[in-house]
């Protein structure tokens, strides 16, 4: 079985290879795919983001990366033949957010999304907090 483990990855952190790990061992394939909104403006251009999860999830062999833009999950899915979406969770917050949207999926095209817990040495983390903190 295929899953999808989405997200803007801008940057990518230990979390999220924490999260494809673990995902990987559990599917045949995990697609690791940078969505871009194209109404928002993302801090790393994506041939970096591709890259810098390339480089992270080299020792993956069954992880592919792809990309795309403006394009609702379950129709990814449904293009790719992807049957379960991946998600982290590092806070409570997290996951108010992230339920609606796996329900709302589950109910348009049966697709399951998969919550993995945070590992507490990566939970405090987040892509926002290396942005901004990162030295130019």
């Amino acid at each position: 079985m295929r899953a999808l483990f989405p997200g803007s990855f801008d940057p990518a952190t230990q979390g999220h290879l924490d999260v494809a790990r673990r995902a990987a061992g559990l599917f045949d394939e995990l697609v690791v795919c940078v969505f871009t909104n194209p109404r928002k403006t993302g801090r790393l251009p994506l041939a970096e983001r591709l890259a810098v999860l390339a480089e992270m999830t080299s020792e993956l062999p069954n992880v592919a990366l792809d990309s795309s833009t403006g394009q609702l999950l379950v129709d990814y899915c449904r293009a790719h033949d992807i049957g379960v979406i991946v998600r982290g969770a590092r806070t409570k917050r997290d996951l108010v957010h992230e339920l609606p949207m796996a329900q709302m999926n589950l109910h348009l095209s049966g697709i399951e999304t998969l919550f993995f817990p945070a590992d507490p040495a990566h939970g405090h983390i987040s892509s926002t907090v290396i942005a901004a903190t990162a030295r130019p």
